[in-house]
């Protein structure tokens, strides 16, 4: 017997895996191990666009040959599915890389890096991506699996980085149920505002060639998916509160560990909060209405 999280409630729930069941079962262990490789890179054209989206105005946008922000290697490797490929929601359809899922709603709920080297504008990368873990669950929210990918990615000089990520598919619920809410840090050593519009979800969409369309289609997102407003990317969340990461610090950090823990809307007021544990170690936080998190994220430098 074990304990996962709910995602959907944030409450512990208890699992027995043998007594977990689906017609997915025997083919999900089959998936692990599988392996993918690609190339990629960020020219110094797309740097000028990715800039736009989320450089800081009175900043300048990298250049070739210039260090690029940590991250960024999120949008050096876009999805080229042709439109016969991606299903009803705007993900490319599963079945190829990724196990044939009946469920049919996707979450990228969170991850973890360790950046080994810099990585640069218009250097040549590589990303090789392993299915490491596929966990089944059952809980208030219905069935759910859980699958971790590990990712490599290499440059010039060989590993720069290794990640985590895991994403999340459940079964769209008739009406929308929102997870229990976590409080914001009371007293934070740093607190910063960050408007959400629906320019900067298409544009955050663009810049990564995601599809989603719960971040940009309000019909299909409130009618399908039961949103009660666009949803803010998990993955812009995470890249906001690295960047107010590097410039606190003055230096990109070590490793960085990520979560998602309530749903972001276009709506909500976004705020970012940052806690010092040490010398080395933060605990930040994005936040909805000043009333509760988002996204939680611990972040280290070296000593």
């Amino acid at each position: 017997m074990i304990f996962l999280i709910d995602l959907a409630t944030q409450q512990p729930c208890r699992i027995s895996l043998g007594t977990v069941e689906s017609m997915d079962q025997i083919n999900l262990n089959a998936w692990i191990d599988r392996s993918d490789t690609a190339t990629g890179l960020v020219a110094e054209q797309q740097a000028r666009l990715i800039h736009a989206v989320l450089g800081a105005a009175d900043s300048k946008p990298p250049r070739s040959g210039d260090p690029m922000p940590h991250l960024w290697h999120w949008y050096a490797f876009p999805q080229n599915n042709s439109m016969a490929e991606l299903g009803e929601d705007g993900h490319p359809k599963l079945g190829s890389f990724l196990p044939p899922l009946r469920l049919n709603r996707r979450m990228w709920a969170g991850g973890k890096l360790t950046f080994i080297a810099p990585l640069y504008v218009g250097e040549a990368l590589s990303r090789r991506t392993v299915i490491t873990d596929i966990k089944q669950t059952a809980g208030s929210a219905g069935e759910m699996v859980i699958i971790r990918l590990d990712h490599e990615i290499h440059g010039a000089q060989g590993l720069a980085l290794v990640e985590r990520q895991d994403i999340v598919y459940l079964q769209i619920p008739e009406r929308y149920h929102p997870p229990k809410k976590t409080a914001c840090p009371e007293a934070p050593d740093l607190h910063r505002s960050v408007r959400v519009s629906t320019p900067l979800l298409f544009r955050y969409s663009a810049i990564t060639f995601n599809a989603h369309r719960i971040h940009y289609d309000l019909p299909y997102t409130q009618e399908v998916e039961h949103y009660p407003d666009l949803v803010v990317h998990g993955p812009l969340q995470a890249q906001l509160l690295m960047d107010l990461a590097t410039e606190v610090r003055g230096a990109a950090p070590k490793t960085f560990a990520y979560r998602g823990v309530h749903p972001l809307f276009a709506q909500d007021a976004l705020s970012l909060c940052a806690v010092k544990s040490s010398s080395t170690v933060w605990a930040m936080t994005a936040n909805a209405n000043g009333q509760h998190q988002t996204m939680q994220a611990n972040v280290e430098w070296e000593i």
